[in-house]
């Protein structure tokens, strides 16, 4: 009996069985919703390579978020996602779109899902998938119906949660993994993670930081210029000068745009403080500061003063090349390593 059944590549193929036939592709592997760089040229280049990509709502109005999905579907005719954010205040008007387009699969972000959410996105007929930072919110997300999960930590870029992937993993993974497929993210950038998660009970993982510098991403040249430098350790999370403003902490780059949150959010509690705001829509606006200064280096290449969210992988990008380079050595490592582990 030789033969594939046997090899690492064989075994990593039955590991992530349940992930892609959920997904509707060959590896599974998320592409991590990006805002400003998953959009329809790397979300396409994921799908094509075999993965699932994921479009970043983030901010767009319903009428761009339309046109990013038709756009994407003329660069590819494989499966992908469109991750929406909670507190979007078209959130219902999005799900919409998602439905005329017949989106697959619905990544919700940023939160417990709104009242009547989960229920619109189901009867559209897509699959919805939850992030749970916590085990006891990973429950509460499956009696409510969700599809899958995914599991990130703090070693994630962008928005983050208090706790590190390896321990979400190990405290979540025993506990649910049976009950619905669920996805690790945050801190991934070698396919030996990847094969130590699925042995774990994951389905698949989710990649962002590591696609940035992909060949097929628009990300500006000194955007990924300053990730391919970057070390891990200059990958810091956002700091909250004001108990009363919930700001998620933001993991980045250290640069002049991590000092400008710091005003900024003082600015927003001064507001609140006169009363000029309701917290909802100083949250907005923390969210609206995110994704101008998330554009402001992503698009127009101000490395200084834009906003350069990454993850601590960050430190094991060391090149551009094409998604599907990437992907297949990703993949290659994590045979090996589940080859190894057999021998």
């Amino acid at each position: 009996m030789n033969d594939r059944a046997t090899t690492g590549e064989g075994r990593l193929a039955r590991r992530m069985h349940r992930g892609a036939q959920f997904l509707g592709c060959e590896i599974a592997v998320l592409g991590g919703a990006m805002s400003w760089v998953s959009e329809r040229n790397l979300v396409s280049a994921i799908s094509n390579a075999g993965g699932f990509g994921v479009i970043a709502c983030g901010a767009m109005t319903p009428a761009l978020l339309d046109a990013e999905i038709a756009a994407t579907k003329t660069l590819t005719a494989k499966p992908f996602g469109v991750n929406l954010i909670t507190m979007h205040p078209d959130l219902f008007e999005l799900i919409e779109v998602c439905k005329r387009h017949d989106v697959s699969h619905v990544v919700l972000a940023g939160g417990l899902p709104p009242a009547g959410s989960l229920d619109a996105i189901k009867a559209n007929g897509a699959k919805l998938i939850c992030f749970a930072p916590a085990l006891a919110l990973a429950k509460k997300l499956i009696r409510s119906g969700v599809d899958a999960l995914v599991i990130e930590g703090m070693e994630a870029g962008g928005h983050i949660g208090p706790v590190s992937t390896s321990v979400l993993a190990q405290e979540i993974l025993p506990e649910i993994h049976d009950q619905l497929p669920v996805f690790i993210a945050g801190g991934i950038g070698k396919g030996q993670a990847i094969a130590g998660y699925l042995d774990m009970g994951a389905a698949g993982v989710q990649l962002g930081t590591r696609l940035v510098c992909a060949t097929e991403s628009i990300a500006h040249p000194n955007f990924k210029k300053a990730f391919i430098r970057a070390s891990a350790r200059e990958a810091i999370a956002s700091v909250q000068i004001d108990a009363r403003l919930p700001v998620i902490p933001v993991r980045a780059l250290k640069n002049a745009g991590t000092e400008a949150f710091t005003v900024k959010q003082r600015e927003v509690a001064q507001l609140l403080d006169e009363g000029k705001v309701e917290m909802a829509e100083a949250q907005l606006q923390i969210e609206h500061y995110w994704a101008g200064a998330l554009r402001k280096a992503v698009i127009d290449g101000d490395v200084e003063n834009g906003s350069l969210m990454a993850g601590q992988s960050v430190g094991m990008v060391k090149d551009e090349a094409p998604v599907a380079q990437i992907l297949a050595t990703l993949m290659a490592e994590a045979a090996e390593a589940l080859e190894a582990r057999a021998a």
